[in-house]
């Protein structure tokens, strides 16, 4: 039986992963969709607002209605705890994460 390295196949995918982020950050937004570049949080944390490179500023209901309509960039919407619930695509890039923005 063929021995395999584990470690090595794992490495391959991760690095050709990033090269892949790093070409889809390169090409950008070409659909034209806004993006959330701020938030506003809560006392909790929370993410209650957010702004978009137009300068709209949507609450919470109206991002996430924008956002399950595909008009948002970079933005999944997923169910969990009986609720939707807005979060950055999982790229890679932590930077680029809605609780890493910056405020307004």
């Amino acid at each position: 039986m063929e021995q395999k390295n584990f470690e090595e196949i794992y490495q391959q995918y991760k690095q050709e992963s990033e090269q892949q982020t790093q070409v889809e950050a390169e090409q950008g937004n070409k659909d034209g969709k806004e993006e959330i570049v701020a938030v506003r949080k809560n006392d909790d944390g929370d993410l209650i607002a957010f702004k978009t490179n137009t300068g709209q500023e949507l609450d919470y209901l109206t991002a996430l209605d924008e956002a399950k309509s595909g008009r948002i960039a970079h933005i999944d919407v997923f169910h969990k705890y009986g609720q939707d619930i807005i979060r950055s695509e999982p790229d890679g890039v932590k930077e680029n994460n809605l609780d890493e923005l910056p405020e307004f």
